[in-house]
């Protein structure tokens, strides 16, 4: 099969690179920014732009990881921009050009606050503007499906970490590696994450997914509380677990509040907000059905947790580019 990866150049879509390219599997890279590692088989593609999506798409699979997901973007009608209108472009040139094959990489931002333990088959209310558009992108996605009788795979992985990211969970880890480590409440609540090497994995499993809808949460188990992966990550960078300074709930969010004010006030955003203070202390937990797919992920949660502490604190990395981008 030749598959054409929308928004490869980003830190999932390194990861699933390395995969196709090891298994000899074709593929090419349709993104607005060149990739490094793969300038011979990156060409520059914007996914809002329909003439350029009906001009380079040429792969009879097609796998979405393009995405708007930050939670400071400005203006936010990006949100819909690349994750609504992009995956509507996405859809109608697989139409004209007959593909049969979708993989949209979704997020489980799509249930907001959600109860623990939600499943596939949970009720979706998305609390901000990633999720709701990312819920109404397979809205479309599913129309096409129903519409073109093809194989369309959605997937809402959880929040994703790695080597080379800097995203929401290495600014966890680096906040961790501090001597004092300022926790925010009692720690008690549960996050589930996923190993980006294993959210890869799953993405070329599901390249063998037969016509149909295939829906799944992505989450790496067992799930930890924010005390144990606390824990856990400060003995493998060899800190002290007891030097911890203890925030109460109700103040953080104050101060988070108050952060907000500010960021208003000077329009430049700030490393606390109050949104931020909610999400690190509620519950992120959920339960995935991709067990029954088959799919045996090449780490444990542990072990990928492991593997980014060792690269990211531990070993001597300054020198490799890093990927910020999902």
């Amino acid at each position: 099969m030749n598959i054409d990866i929308i928004g490869g150049s980003g830190f999932i879509g390194n990861a699933l690179c390395k995969l196709l390219e090891d298994e000899a599997i074709e593929f090419k890279i349709l993104d607005v920014n060149i990739n490094p590692k793969y300038k011979s088989k990156t060409e520059y593609c914007d996914v809002t732009n329909l003439e350029q999506l009906q001009t380079k798409i040429s792969g009879d699979v097609i796998i979405n990881l393009a995405a708007v997901h930050r939670d400071d973007v400005r203006p936010k009608s990006l949100y819909d921009q690349v994750n609504v209108e992009g995956s509507r472009n996405v859809c109608n040139v697989a139409l004209s050009k007959g593909i049969k094959k979708i993989i949209f990489i979704s997020s489980v931002a799509v249930y907001g606050f959600a109860p623990r333990n939600t499943d596939e088959h949970g009720i979706t209310k998305p609390f901000n503007d990633y999720g709701r558009t990312k819920l109404e992108a397979e809205d479309i996605y599913k129309k096409w499906q129903k519409a073109n009788d093809g194989s369309l795979t959605i997937i809402r992985p959880t929040v994703v970490f790695g080597e080379n990211n800097r995203g929401n969970v290495f600014n966890f880890l680096n906040q961790i590696n501090k001597k004092y480590f300022p926790m925010i409440g009692d720690g008690k609540n549960k996050k589930s994450m996923a190993y980006v090497s294993n959210v890869a994995g799953f993405i070329k499993h599901s390249l063998d997914f037969k016509e149909g809808y295939h829906l799944y949460n992505y989450i790496d188990k067992p799930d930890m509380t924010m005390n144990e992966l606390v824990h856990f990550s400060r003995t493998k960078m060899n800190r002290s677990v007891k030097p911890i300074i203890r925030i109460p709930y109700i103040i953080a969010v104050i101060l988070g509040y108050a952060s907000d004010f500010i960021s208003l006030i000077i329009r430049t955003p700030l490393p606390i907000s109050s949104i931020r203070v909610k999400k690190f202390c509620s519950d992120s937990q959920f339960e995935t059905s991709i067990t029954k797919s088959g799919f045996k992920p090449l780490y444990l949660l542990n072990e990928g947790l492991e593997k980014t502490i060792e690269h990211e604190f531990i070993e001597d990395n300054s020198s490799e580019h890093k990927f910020i981008s999902e």
